[in-house]
C-alpha cells in the first residue's frame, strides 16, 4: 500500500509546486514586465501618495464631488465585501431603494435619470459612471464649488473613455482629480 501512496504524494507535491507556486510567480513576473501599471493594481498617485485605483470605486459623498454608482459592497465600496445586492427584479426592497433614488434625483430637477444612477453594479465596486450620470451631477457640483457649469460639462466630456467593448464611461476618481485641478486653477 505504501508503494501505491508514494507516487500519489510525490505527484501532489510536484503539482502543488508547479501550479501553486511556479506558475503564479512566472505569470506575475511577466505581467510586471509587460504591463507594470496594470499588474500593480492601476494605482493613482498624487504627489507620490496613493489616492486610489482606476479599477475600484470610492464612496464620494461630498456635494463638491461627482458621486459614483450606488454600491452594494458592504458599507459602500468595501472591497472586502465585494458583491452585488442579489436582489431580483421582483424584490420590494430593491424597488423601494430605486424609487427613493429616482425621487431624490428628480427633486434636484432631473427630468431623466440614467440607470446607473440608481442601480448597483455586479461587484459593487464599479469605478465608472455613464457620461449622462456625470452630466446630471454638473449643476450640483458647480453650485457647491462655485464653478461655471459649462466648464464642468467640458471637464466631464474630456474624461469620457470609449472602450473597445462596452458603453462610453467616466472614471469617477479621475474626474474628481480633474475637478480638484480645475478648482485649484483659480476657477473655484
Amino acid at each position: 500500500m505504501l508503494r501505491q501512496l508514494r507516487p500519489a504524494a510525490v505527484l501532489l507535491v510536484l503539482l502543488t509546486l508547479l501550479t501553486g507556486i511556479a506558475y503564479p510567480l512566472a505569470i506575475t513576473g511577466l505581467a510586471q514586465i509587460a504591463m507594470p501599471h496594470a499588474a500593480s493594481g492601476s494605482l493613482v498617485l498624487t504627489d507620490g501618495k496613493v489616492v486610489g485605483s482606476e479599477l475600484i470605486g470610492q464612496n464620494w459623498t461630498s456635494e463638491r464631488y461627482f458621486h459614483g454608482r450606488p454600491s452594494a459592497a458592504g458599507n459602500g465600496y468595501d472591497a472586502m465585501a465585494s458583491s452585488g445586492s442579489n436582489l431580483g427584479p421582483t424584490s420590494a426592497k430593491l424597488l423601494d431603494r430605486v424609487k427613493q433614488s429616482v425621487a431624490t434625483l428628480r427633486s434636484d430637477g432631473s427630468a431623466t435619470v440614467p440607470a446607473d444612477a440608481v442601480t448597483t453594479s455586479g461587484s459593487g465596486l464599479d469605478p465608472h459612471i455613464s457620461p449622462a450620470f456625470a452630466l446630471l451631477q454638473v449643476p450640483r457640483v458647480a453650485k457647491a464649488r462655485g464653478i461655471d457649469e459649462a466648464a464642468l460639462a467640458k471637464l466631464v466630456s474630456s474624461n469620457v473613455a470609449d472602450g473597445v467593448v462596452g458603453e462610453p464611461r467616466v472614471n469617477v476618481l479621475l474626474l474628481n482629480m480633474g475637478l480638484d485641478r480645475l478648482s485649484s486653477g483659480g476657477n473655484g
